[in-house]
């Protein structure tokens, strides 16, 4: 069995330039980063492509962490603004008429997580965005707003356009 080596231990391991301190850290950390960031970009591609350089970021600034929040909730922030700055070059908030397509699954009534996850990502890129940072990542709208480069009047609308199509698609999915 693999020893765990403390998250102390293993930052100052990859301070050091160690490169089994730093796979150990990819690893550690991978799975929940490129999650984040599929949902952020639904784009498996980008996704892997924000995953490579936020681990790249993390490493080069290693030596700025100060342990003032987990290590995990760091590689998070880092995570966040390598997918947004995929977004922003991709992207521009929808306005609230656009029509958004998309077809239901139904199952006698019933949602999975994997119908829920798809639905989310089939959202339009701006409220999906504002939608996985509050509702999912816990941000306050202040401070999606300020990751998305938003005011905080177009984040709450953006969430409330989110939860409007999210709520429609759920009642023609679970449509019996």
């Amino acid at each position: 069995m693999k020893e765990i080596i403390p998250e102390k231990v293993l930052v100052e391991k990859c301070r050091q330039n160690n490169s089994n301190a730093q796979r150990e850290l990819f690893n550690r950390y991978k799975n929940a980063m490129y999650t984040l960031a599929f949902r952020m970009l639904n784009n498996e591609d980008e996704a892997h492509d924000a995953l490579q350089e936020a681990f790249i970021s993390v490493f080069v600034n290693i030596r700025k962490f100060r342990g003032e929040s987990s290590l995990g909730a760091w590689i998070k922030t880092i995570q966040i603004r390598a997918a947004l700055r995929i977004i922003q070059k991709r992207m521009q908030f929808e306005t609230l008429d656009e029509q958004w397509e998309d077809k239901g699954q139904s199952l006698n009534g019933w949602m999975d997580g994997e119908m829920l996850d798809k639905s989310i990502r089939s959202l339009p890129a701006g409220c999906r965005s504002v939608f996985v940072l509050v509702e999912i990542e816990g941000y306050p709208h202040r401070e999606a707003a300020a990751l998305l480069n938003i005011s905080e009047g177009t984040s709450k609308s953006q969430l409330s356009y989110a939860k409007k199509l999210l709520r429609e698609k759920l009642n023609e999915t679970l449509k019996v």
